[in-house]
């Protein structure tokens, strides 16, 4: 079927386009050549003087010389006249002149009070003890010191001294030790992996930053031949993308390899679509982590893991955070229906 905007362009097909040129004069010529280079003047990956033809009619004067250029600038600054003004300026001012308003001042006037000559009598006859027990009872806690207060209230509901709280203090800050750093000889396990030794099952390499590009290259080489290694791990390492196109070379021969794991790491979605296509035809991995690295993967290759896990049924857990919607949900569709094949299966060998 022929879309209709290309039924328009097949007249175009046949034509010839060095006779065309060479029909073109010269002044042509030149105006093709300023539109050709003004077809993506905004290219950040271009330098400056790349984006477009140089369009200086002018010649050099010699080589750039920023007292001279600051010289000339000022002179034709001062040499410019000034813009005559519309209304001259004679210093008239127009409009009332702002007065703030004054607030009105508050005055408080003190309250007179008399007490009954028995209660004032007794409160000057009253000691310091027998004032802080009446200020505690009435609750005025602040004009006594915590002793009194504990002494009074304390006293009268059986509380010790010492187990009575001044104030709320916080909890004691548990310093958080740094992590231990990660144990794992790298040049032993390789080798170790190279001579496919029978006890090596889990290799553990997260948090090493140290490890060479091409010695992490040269794990996933000898994994292709190592039929004991079951858990492969290498997250935090700052593996990219040339370590996840050696891994999903990898994955296309190992039969062995039950566990993966690239997460926060700096590959992106060029390496992981790698590693998306090797896992389709993969009929022994069933847990792999691609998650939190240094860049989002994009639309496209979170299409591609949710189409792959549709047509791989041995995948059986994926860490991954997909950003968008619909590949989420297709993802963990998929992810679902692989768990209960297993479970069906377990069920029916069990009867």
């Amino acid at each position: 079927m022929t879309l209709p905007f290309r039924k328009d362009l097949d007249k175009y097909k046949d034509l010839d386009e060095d006779e065309i040129l060479g029909k073109l004069s010269e002044e042509e010529l030149k105006q093709l050549e300023t539109v050709l280079d003004d077809l993506d003047p905004e290219n950040a990956l271009l330098p400056a003087g790349f984006r477009q033809k140089d369009q200086t009619a002018k010649k050099a004067s010699g080589p750039f010389d920023r007292e001279r250029l600051l010289a000339y600038l000022e002179k034709q600054a001062l040499e410019h006249k000034d813009r005559e003004d519309y209304v001259p300026f004679t210093r008239e001012k127009k409009g009332k002149i702002f007065i703030p308003k004054q607030k009105p001042i508050q005055s408080y006037t003190e309250e007179k009070f008399s007490l009954d000559p028995e209660l004032e009598e007794a409160l000057t006859s009253a000691t310091d003890t027998e004032l802080g027990d009446l200020a505690a009872i009435l609750g005025m806690s602040n004009l006594i010191t915590n002793n009194q207060f504990c002494d009074v209230v304390g006293s009268s509901n059986g509380i010790d001294k010492d187990s009575f709280s001044n104030i709320v203090k916080g909890e004691k800050m548990l310093p958080v030790f740094d992590e231990p750093p990660n144990p794992t000889n790298v040049e032993e396990t390789l080798q170790r992996i190279k001579d496919n030794d029978s006890r090596l099952v889990e290799v553990n390499l997260n948090n090493i930053k140290n490890i060479p590009i091409p010695t992490l290259k040269e794990f996933a080489k000898a994994l292709e031949t190592n039929t004991h290694v079951k858990n492969f791990s290498l997250a935090a390492t700052r593996s990219n993308d040339p370590v996840a196109v050696a891994l999903a070379d990898m994955l296309r021969v190992n039969t062995k390899l039950k566990s993966l794991n690239i997460e926060s790491n700096f590959i992106t979605g060029v390496g992981i679509l790698a590693l998306v296509d090797a896992l389709k035809d993969n009929e022994t991995l069933t847990e792999i982590k691609i998650d939190n690295q240094r860049q989002q993967l994009g639309t496209l290759a979170e299409v591609e893991i949710a189409k792959m896990l549709e047509e791989n049924t041995k995948i059986l857990k994926f860490g991954y955070h997909f950003m968008q919607q619909g590949p989420r949900a297709r993802a963990a569709a998929a992810i679902t229906k692989n768990n209960d094949l297993v479970r069906k299966r377990r069920v029916e060998g069990d009867n």
